[in-house]
């Protein structure tokens, strides 16, 4: 099983702790070796295998928002505490900008979550996994932190060329990931809805289009 960074960091520990502190009680050591197994499965990075052709979700999780901005429209995934946190690539495309802002850490599912920690990665895509009318576009993958997530760690930097599902980035204790699809990008066209379960690099959440010589899942 591979981890995300930081993994053992976190877990090392109560791990360590753990048969020590069967000198207390039995408990105590079981609670500790509980707390560290917990650790490293909450920081779990199993492999993904995106399918032929669509965008795919950035993130395991809900999607807790679907909702229009102007002409953008934003997808959110909320990530509960037995989801995979690492965060992949939707479709292929470089990295413009990594832009950190600073913020509260309220829960991830309420509405003063827009105002929490968050890493903004920004891409420029000509994907064949968006629409053919979609060139040279700009979206934005934001990595949002919550109420006990404090960390965002981006593995991607300016200039990087993504592949689709490609791992970009992981939140230690993590809660929500928005998708910002470029301006071309209908809402009537995403595939899912409020409520459907999302795994990330897998789950197609932008059906590509048929017939244009685009939807052969090349990056």
């Amino acid at each position: 099983m591979n981890f995300a960074p930081g993994a053992w960091k976190y877990a090392i520990l109560p791990l360590l702790a753990a048969p020590f502190a069967i000198f207390v009680s039995v408990t105590a050591s079981l609670v500790a070796l509980a707390v560290g197994a917990g650790t490293l499965a909450f920081f779990r990075d199993p492999e993904r295998t995106p399918p032929p052709t669509g965008v795919v979700s950035p993130a395991d999780g809900t999607v807790s928002v679907l909702r229009e901005e102007g002409d953008r429209v934003r997808l959110g995934v909320f990530m509960n505490v037995w989801h995979v946190h690492v965060v992949r690539a939707p479709f292929a495309g470089r990295v413009a900008d990594v832009e950190h802002v600073a913020g509260a850490n309220r829960p991830a599912f309420s509405k003063e979550s827009d105002r929490n920690e968050r890493v903004h990665v920004r891409l420029e895509t000509e994907s064949p996994n968006l629409p053919a009318t979609v060139e040279e576009s700009d979206a934005e993958v934001t990595l949002i932190a919550g109420a006990f997530a404090r960390r965002i760690h981006p593995y991607a930097e300016p200039g990087d060329d993504l592949e689709r599902g490609e791992r970009i980035g992981h939140i230690a204790f993590g809660s929500r990931v928005d998708l910002l699809f470029p301006p071309a990008v209908d809402i009537d066209d995403i595939a899912v809805e409020t409520g459907d379960s999302m795994t990330a690099g897998e789950t197609v959440v932008l059906e590509s289009p048929v017939g244009t010589g685009l939807d052969d899942g090349r990056a």
